[in-house]
């Protein structure tokens, strides 16, 4: 991977183009909690993300390794096209649902296997999503290389599905799937086409969004540390809350007595 730019003052203006924004949640919109159930977007920047998706015609989704129940849970009452569980299930800009899922005895057979093998391994914890698996070990890290091997080992047993690494987690989910494809669907459609990508995320699952959105020659930005194919950094998520409210500011300027176009 390269490296990214370091500050948050690299990233280029937003003026005078059509975009369309794509967010992940977990370490981008939200901090990171010590469990998944705990994280929340603070209401201000719910609202700047309403303002920002009637800007952009409504040309802004969420994308995140959480089911989209859960995306429209923390984002309430804003409800945004969305790519779950990266991207084996996605609703469009008209509601409709577009879902990947696994073969019943499949989804059960190694939610069960799972489930026993992490009972073994205090602080640890599966988290189903009917069509994936993410096995947290955040509380626990003294077990990740044996929440790896279980991983490793369930994927070997099961043709079809695939490891996705986290920070602090690895998901189980169906081969082919990830969020490059999902925001390379969404651009392929109204509001969407024809705009400029604009992407930020934080964790390894990013990186095929990264990748996408770089071939499209959009703005892919990393936050926080580490080498990524983004093409731009911000420090943290609290930069994120900085750049989204001043992006806000530049395309609220930019259209004050012109027609709209963003």
């Amino acid at each position: 991977m390269t490296q990214a730019a370091n500050h948050s003052a690299t990233l280029p203006s937003l003026s005078g183009g059509l975009y369309a924004f794509f967010f992940d949640v977990d370490g981008t919109l939200a901090a990171i909690q010590s469990r998944p159930e705990s994280v929340f977007i603070p209401a201000n920047v719910i609202d700047q993300l309403q303002q920002l998706s009637s800007l952009c015609n409504g040309a802004l989704a969420l994308v995140s390794g959480r089911p989209i129940a859960q995306l429209d849970a923390l984002s309430a009452p804003l409800k945004t096209p969305a790519a779950g569980v990266h991207g084996a299930e996605r609703r469009d800009s008209q509601g409709e649902f577009h879902r990947i899922t696994l073969p019943v005895e499949v989804e059960q057979t190694l939610r069960e296997e799972l489930q026993h093998a992490m009972a073994q391994w205090p602080g640890t914890q599966l988290e189903s999503k009917g069509m994936a698996f993410a096995l947290h070990y955040r509380q626990a890290m003294q077990h990740e290389q044996d929440v790896m091997r279980l991983a490793e080992q369930s994927v070997k047993r099961f043709p079809g599905l695939a490891l996705q690494p986290g920070k602090c987690v690895v998901e189980i989910k169906p081969q082919g799937i990830d969020k490059g494809a999902a925001i390379r669907d969404f651009m392929q459609k109204p509001p969407f086409t024809g705009r400029i990508p604009v992407f930020i995320g934080d964790d390894l699952t990013d990186e095929k969004g990264f990748l996408t959105v770089n071939a499209m020659q959009g703005i892919s930005v990393k936050v926080g540390e580490g080498a990524s194919q983004a093409r731009y950094r911000l420090d943290d998520v609290d930069a994120v809350y900085g750049w989204l409210e001043r992006s806000l500011l530049q395309l609220k300027h930019d259209n004050v007595g012109k027609e709209f176009r963003l």
